[in-house]
């Protein structure tokens, strides 16, 4: 009688071989993430609101850089007057909130948002947190600072970032934040203006 060969499982093969790789000599470390954790793992739109509240206009989008330290825009530049508050755009913990190169910051990492996190920042903002503080979504964090900067009127620049990985942070706003606009009304065709009330 034939004795029966046993079968590896898929996922065993898998780690055998991942384990044979990374014990070559001079052979690169291989990094497993979990799923739907990692750098590259997709940007899920938990954003409830803009950082400016109301849908603002984007005066500078998105720009990866080909190489971590080449030219590009690494967030957008939202039209935002001085004194302006901002708003975190979901919940988390403020893990920065102070001065870098003479410009305030406030960075938030977003809960549930996988390891490592998703992390917003905001700048040039004068904080009203501290480092440590949970927020919700819609909780101001700041106000926009007058800077000299490239916007005409003043801007707010908003970032994204998953540990080293810089993000569109477009991609944290459902569809529906992203094409919803003011509400304006129109004229209907074949209804009379209203006539206007006398004066008294």
């Amino acid at each position: 009688m034939r004795a029966r060969r046993r079968r590896w499982p898929r996922t065993g093969v898998r780690a055998v071989l991942l384990l044979t790789l990374t014990a070559l000599p001079g052979a690169p470390p291989v990094m497993v993430p979990a799923a739907g954790d990692g750098p590259g793992a997709p940007v899920p739109a938990v954003a409830r609101l803009w950082p400016t509240g109301a849908r603002p206009v984007v005066v500078r989008g998105w720009a990866p850089p080909a190489s971590p330290y080449g030219p590009g825009h690494r967030g957008v530049d939202l039209a935002a007057r001085p004194g302006a508050p901002v708003r975190a755009v979901a919940a988390g913990r403020v893990s920065f909130a102070g001065r870098v190169a003479g410009k305030g910051v406030v960075s938030v990492e977003l809960a549930g948002t996988g390891e490592p996190p998703l992390r917003t920042t905001y700048e040039p903002v004068r904080a009203s947190v501290r480092t440590g503080t949970q927020v919700t979504a819609g909780e101001t964090v700041g106000t926009v600072e007058a800077t000299a900067s490239h916007c005409p009127a003043g801007c707010l620049h908003w970032g994204l970032r998953r540990a080293g990985a810089y993000l569109d942070p477009l991609t944290l706003l459902p569809p529906w934040l992203l094409t919803r606009g003011p509400s304006r009304l129109l004229p209907v065709l074949g209804v009379p203006l209203p006539l206007p009330l006398p004066l008294r």
